[in-house]
């Protein structure tokens, strides 16, 4: 159900007037209201960058909380619980007066009345309209993904892994002459870019220093990781040095590599390689692409490459006046950026920033990304790093920076101390706090729910 606004006393700012542009300025109250879609990095951002503007703001999204999605396979592997990895938005958005959150899903947008509809309850009008909403799973049509693999987008995607990983240990324990027959003890990832050597090196921890020590009686060393990717090295766009680290870094895990060879079809417990390979797997995770959320085909403008909203220079929507989009779910017409949080957070600041200049009647300015670099993680002391100025790090050095940027940028300061105290305490311990079957039940969106175990 869609929830109400909050209520608050705007600041008694006089309005402002303007003659840039074709939007009139305001005209759904004494000041200009922002409304932004989606609440994550992007939209946090740019929520926060308008604190202080004379502007009214509505944050919408279809779920009352942001999600630090660079973590969500930590949940996935017990290292980290939900609440260290989301943050309420409301409880965000009540340290801003001009500000307030409506839950509920977008369907479409009135552009001539500028109201944003949504599923349960009044249109939201506004004046200003960012479209931050993400992308989501991109399956390239491959047979059998929806139904029979695992995604890694939402905390309730973490949450359902987790939970089918543990239980087909469990079932294993119980079945141990079947484990090699249905793949119990087997996990594949599908993909080898960040996400998912990130996910394979923590499972591979997982199975090796946690799960072989509560079940002794099982042998755990039969258990498989396999990464599949369909390019020659992981971590494509990577420098290849570190692809090569990356690679064995990972076999030393325990990590089976399959590289240059697509996924053709996944089917229940087992998925096909181009070579006609089956490998056997209880357990098989999706990480192999991202297409932005399919939000944009109902909004009645242009969209690009993998369904991304298309965008003048400065973020603009062309011949929508007063809209924007930002995040992976833009394309800037003349250089596409990619889809990263980094990406995000700039093009939220830029909007912030032309939104005011709208207001005072001064013209645009084009956005400029500039490159923050790029990282991973493959364990325990073992990362990679690409920063600017062509600096680049691996192993501890590597491993130190991804975790300090990662706590920095997690909102939150229980979430921060949280996170480095389980940090902290399985560094020394090898304990995982999270090692819980809980029975998630949020339906699946996009990728399979639990199915029933074979007999």
């Amino acid at each position: 159900m869609a929830a109400e606004p909050v209520a608050h006393t705007p600041p008694k700012d006089p309005p402002r007037e303007t003659d840039a542009g074709d939007l009139p300025t305001p005209r759904h109250g004494e000041r200009p209201r922002v409304v932004i879609v989606g609440a994550g990095f992007g939209g946090v951002t740019l929520a926060q960058e308008l604190a202080d503007a004379p502007v009214d703001i509505v944050m919408v999204d279809r779920r009352n909380h942001h999600l630090f999605q660079p973590l969500i396979y930590q949940v996935a592997t017990a290292s980290l619980e939900p609440s260290d990895v989301a943050y309420p938005v409301r409880g965000l958005l009540a340290k801003m007066p001009n500000a307030t959150f409506r839950l509920g899903e977008v369907v479409g947008v009135d552009h001539d009345e500028r109201l944003l509809l949504l599923d349960e309850g009044d249109p939201v009008a506004f004046d200003h309209l960012v479209i931050a909403a993400g992308a989501e799973t991109a399956t390239f049509g491959i047979p059998g993904v929806d139904e029979h693999a695992y995604g890694l987008k939402s905390l309730a995607d973490g949450l359902r892994l987790r939970d089918h990983l543990l239980r087909e240990v469990e079932r294993a324990e119980g079945r141990r002459h079947a484990i090699e027959e249905d793949g119990s003890l087997s996990v594949t990832i599908c993909g080898g870019g960040p996400t998912g050597v990130e996910l394979a090196g923590a499972t591979a921890e997982l199975f090796n220093h946690v799960l072989a020590r509560d079940f002794p009686e099982l042998d755990i060393g039969r258990a498989r990781v396999v990464l599949a990717e369909m390019d020659e090295n992981v971590l494509p766009g990577y420098p290849a040095d570190q692809q090569r680290y990356t690679a064995e870094q990972l076999r030393e895990r325990g990590v089976e590599l399959r590289l240059g060879q697509p996924v053709t079809e996944i089917r229940d417990r087992e998925l096909e390689l181009e070579d006609g390979t089956v490998i056997r797997s209880g357990t098989i995770v999706w990480a192999a692409g991202v297409q932005a959320n399919p939000l944009a085909g109902a909004l009645d403008v242009e969209q690009g490459p993998g369904g991304r909203i298309v965008v003048q220079d400065n973020l603009a929507v062309p011949d929508r006046p007063g809209v924007w989009a930002i995040g992976d779910i833009a394309a800037v017409e003349r250089e596409p950026h990619p889809q990263l949080a980094p990406v995000a957070i700039q093009g939220a600041k830029h909007v912030a920033e032309e939104i005011r200049r709208h207001e005072q009647g001064e013209p645009a300015r084009p956005f400029r990304y500039r490159d923050k670099g790029t990282m991973a993680t493959i364990g325990r002391r073992a990362a990679v790093a690409n920063l600017p100025f062509g600096l680049k790090l691996r192993g501890t050095l590597g491993w130190a920076a991804w975790l300090v940027l990662h706590l920095l940028m997690l909102l939150g300061a229980r979430n921060r101390v949280s996170v480095l105290t389980n940090w902290a305490w399985a560094y020394f311990t090898w304990h995982k706090p999270g090692r819980l079957i809980i029975g998630a039940s949020e339906p699946q969106e996009g990728l399979r729910a639990e199915p029933d175990p074979p007999e």
